[in-house]
């Protein structure tokens, strides 16, 4: 957790500016707190910290310092082993399609699909009774982005099972018509 003046994305103090690059640098997740945007948190956080200035990294609640500690640790290559890692997007991928044993990447969720195509395969994986868990791939590009290269596949919806690409609407189509999908969706295949 940094507690900085400002936002990763407009950062209001060089320091603050300096720190976010570093983290961004060494692809270390993390999230942030505007000191500005909260007075009391601001004044507290340098009694509890027993640090008079900001930027303030934390890693599992622990203060680990300013951005001269920061600067040290990355020099010593000390920072990596800190700080956690954002996992790299491939390894996001292969969580994702394997979150469920029956994972659909569409347009929407089960609740709502936003376009046709999702719509009309949600209908399908419904009248199957199979439980399957949904991504909408509109609120977050990168997956949207990278599972297209991830699967070759250029389109959504995106259906999988087992962390393998089923296919898209299509192919789910094909499937129920020769009574493949069941089998396929509860992994008798």
């Amino acid at each position: 957790m940094l507690f900085m003046k400002g936002t990763p994305q407009e950062p209001r103090c060089g320091f603050s500016k300096q720190m976010v690059e570093i983290l961004h640098k060494h692809n270390i997740q993390f999230s942030s707190f505007d000191i500005f945007s909260d007075e009391e948190v601001r004044q507290g956080l340098k009694a509890y910290s027993n640090w008079p200035t900001y930027p303030q990294l934390y890693v599992s609640g622990e203060l680990i310092g300013g951005l001269d500690i920061i600067k040290e640790l990355e020099a010593s290559e000390e920072l990596d082993t800190i700080c956690p890692k954002a996992p790299k997007l491939e390894e996001r991928l292969k969580v994702l399609t394997n979150k469920a044993s029956v994972m659909l990447f569409m347009k929407g969720n089960k609740q709502e699909a936003k376009c046709g195509f999702s719509k009309q395969i949600l209908e399908i994986l419904n009248s199957t009774g199979v439980e399957y868990e949904t991504f909408d791939i509109l609120e977050d590009e990168e997956v949207r982005q990278g599972l297209k290269a991830y699967s070759n596949w250029p389109t959504y919806p995106q259906l999988y099972v087992k962390g393998e690409l089923v296919g898209g609407l299509d192919i789910v189509k094909e499937l129920k018509e020769n009574g493949e999908l069941l089998p396929i969706l509860r992994g008798e295949n």
